[in-house]
């Protein structure tokens, strides 16, 4: 008999978040079996989540023989998830988000859905000073309680900007990384290869570091 991986209360409760789901969402994963020690187990969650709620496509490819599909949309490691709505938002997962992590997912879900994020107004208007791309990739771990609320500023950051894509990395999966970006601790994040934030920081502070990096000329408000 296969084991759930969520609880009957996680899906409940589930349930009725996704009953505030407007548009429907799109969850597109890349995966290959085995190469890949973390894809197994983060299908069967998305598999599961996708089951609680008719707004939830679950689009499942392979890392080989869908080359340039995942060319197309910049997935170079596995496990990876784009979560989508109406326009092609730029939230990526590389790494299974489970633990504290999961929390990061639904919120991205929600926010697709609805096309709009909770971010102040005053954020939003200083979004618009983004003109060129800005690529922001956060280092957690699932067992971190400060992470999700770094990854869940990036990937509202790109909700509300077509310039922006926003992943999440969890640093145990991809070593590498962690190792080549100097990840002693989580969060981290680093924006555009070049600039980096320790911990997690206020929405006001952190829309002016963006800012400051994608705009280097723009004065930062923070």
């Amino acid at each position: 008999m296969k084991m759930s991986v969520l609880s009957d209360h996680d899906k409940e409760h589930l349930k009725r978040l996704f009953e505030t789901l407007t548009d429907e969402v799109t969850v597109t994963m890349f995966t290959q079996e085995f190469e890949c020690p973390y894809c197994k187990d983060t299908r069967a969650l998305l598999q599961e989540v996708a089951a609680l709620s008719p707004k939830i496509r679950l689009e499942v490819y392979d890392f080989v023989k869908d080359a340039q599909k995942a060319k197309d949309l910049g997935v170079d490691k596995i496990p990876a998830i784009i979560v989508t709505g109406k326009k092609p938002y730029r939230m990526r997962f590389f790494g299974i988000p489970a633990g504290y992590e999961f929390i990061s997912l639904m919120e991205a879900i929600t926010d697709a859905s609805k096309g709009t994020t909770s971010l102040s107004q005053a954020t939003k208007d200083r979004i618009k000073q983004i003109t060129k791309p800005v690529h922001i990739q956060v280092f957690v771990t699932t067992v971190c309680p400060y992470c999700p609320s770094m990854v869940r500023l990036a990937h509202q950051l790109a909700v509300e900007s077509e310039l922006v894509t926003a992943d999440m990395i969890e640093g145990m999966e991809f070593p590498h990384l962690a190792h080549k970006y100097g990840v002693m601790g989580v969060p981290k994040t680093i924006i555009n290869e070049t600039f980096e934030v320790v911990g997690a920081v206020p929405e006001e502070h952190f829309i002016g570091q963006v800012i400051q990096v994608a705009n280097p000329t723009t004065p930062s408000t923070v």
